[in-house]
């Protein structure tokens, strides 16, 4: 169980001949590299202004109607993987034609396939961007540019239009988003450490999660509005009221994200690190891993099991509407009705998450939201006959415990975090999930193709959670010595 305070990781058994876990961890996790402190250290007694946690938060709620309209609920799940993107004859067929389904099957594992194909390119490039940030102490203009690249990807999706031919840029412009919003990510999460104390950091980032998912369901509410008005008269050829959707994400993801740059300071760089050009950048993270290894297994082996669960937890948002739509037969508006109520759980739950965090620990919160998780997408799948209503229950659910398993991760693995190399440890935080991510759509897409249905798919999904859940319990806490 986790205490408020410091905190060392161990995927050691102790045995009654070794010292306590805690006198171990503390030296070689304080020694990584040329720091002697966890970052987190370095803020105790400090007074964070809430200007500056605000902003930072904001960010979180900028970013997501890439990820709740473009991603999951809207874009791809009611426009991409629709029949719109099928040759004529076969959208002309029945919804419950077998070849109807396995061409939509088809779509889906597409759109699984180009996620999984972003996810090998977040796991090469993500630390080394995340390594040059903590060197240059340029955080917010590497945060800055991801931002701006996710923005013009979302922009490009106007020019996808609805036929078979733009489905190919479709997914790659999607993809394209996947790559920089996560980019963007690890920058952002290593400046939680500047807006937080060790008894604050889970609170704050919960805080986070929180706003996003909030952010969400405003975004989710305006598509319902302009969808009931149908779409204030403009002509729905070609998927224009998508495309145009695209765009609004596109500003609101600009203008939500200034705050950010203009309240949170820059950190200066860290000290005694060598700049290097981009390549040699991979020779240093080499040397960085191994000493990781060597003098800080524990959080190395964090990351590792950390990487398998979260991308099943990415699995549950990237696929859900998805699932909504086409194995449920969810309609337009039973899809967004669903994404509000979703973000809606899932924010309120990831914010009362935060305080649990702080109290009781993150890794108390992780393993929780993963039983949850497991145990509520089995039932998902096994009842999936059973109608709608399987999915309201189960699906809600599943967004209840995703959020406070991902708010908790970060907020564990900012507790152990070196000073000054956040961005470097939050880059592999992304490059082990994501080097790990291939897992979730590839289950995804094979399960289907073998099956042929689409509810296949769920569990491969149920199966990445469940065994990140077993690494998982092998992750042992102790409270570090003072």
């Amino acid at each position: 169980m986790f205490h408020s305070g410091r905190y060392a990781l161990s995927m050691n058994a102790q045995t009654p001949d070794e010292p306590p876990a805690s006198t171990k961890s503390v030296p070689t996790m304080a020694n990584t590299g040329a720091i002697a402190a966890v970052g987190l250290d370095l803020q105790e007694g400090k007074v964070i202004p809430r200007k500056q946690v605000w902003s930072w938060a904001l960010w979180d709620w900028s970013n997501q109607p890439y990820n709740t309209v473009i991603l999951t609920f809207i874009f791809t799940a009611l426009y991409l993987l629709s029949d719109a993107f099928l040759p004529a004859d076969v959208a002309a067929l029945a919804d419950d034609d077998p070849v109807k389904e396995r061409a939509l099957g088809v779509l889906s594992s597409g759109l699984g396939y180009a996620i999984g194909a972003a996810g090998l390119i977040i796991a090469l490039v993500a630390p080394v961007i995340g390594q040059r940030s903590d060197t240059s102490g340029n955080r917010k203009g590497w945060l800055a540019a991801a931002t701006l690249v996710v923005a013009l990807s979302m922009l490009a999706l106007f020019f996808v239009e609805a036929d078979p031919r733009f489905f190919l840029l479709g997914i790659s412009l999607v993809a394209i988003g996947s790559v920089f919003s996560e980019f963007g990510g690890v920058n952002y999460n290593a400046m939680l450490v500047q807006i937080s104390t060790p008894k604050t950091v889970g609170k704050i980032s919960g805080l986070g999660w929180g706003l996003g998912y909030i952010g969400g369901i405003l975004a989710l509410v305006i598509v319902v509005v302009a969808y009931s008005l149908d779409w204030f008269g403009i002509p729905t050829e070609d998927g224009l009221p998508f495309r145009l959707v695209a765009v609004g994400c596109a500003i609101w993801s600009i203008v939500f994200a200034i705050p950010i740059f203009v309240n949170v300071p820059s950190v200066p760089p860290t000290a005694a690190r060598e700049k290097v050009n981009f390549f040699r950048s991979y020779v240093v993270l080499v040397q960085d891993i191994r000493r990781l290894f060597r003098d800080s297994r524990d959080t190395f082996w964090f990351l590792i099991a950390s990487a398998v669960y979260r991308d099943g937890l990415a699995g549950v948002f990237a696929f859900g509407a998805a699932i909504a739509a086409v194995t449920f037969g969810f309609g337009f508006l039973e899809v967004v009705a669903f994404g509000i109520a979703a973000n809606l759980i899932a924010g309120v739950s990831t914010i009362i998450s935060g305080r649990f965090d702080d109290r009781f620990g993150p890794r108390s919160v992780i393993l929780t939201a993963l039983v949850g998780l497991v145990v509520s997408g089995t039932a998902v799948f096994l009842l999936h006959d059973a109608g709608k209503v399987v999915f309201w229950i189960g699906g809600l659910l599943l967004c209840a415990f995703v959020g406070p398993a991902q708010s908790a991760s970060r907020s564990l693995l900012a507790r152990v975090t070196p000073a000054g190399r956040e961005g470097e440890i939050f880059g592999l935080y992304a490059t082990t999930g994501r080097a790990a991510s291939f897992i979730s759509p590839l289950l995804w897409g094979v399960f289907i193709s073998i099956f042929g249905f689409q509810y296949w798919g769920i569990l491969g999904i149920v199966l990445v959670l469940a065994v990140g859940l077993v690494l998982m319990l092998f992750v042992k806490v102790a409270p570090k010595a003072d």
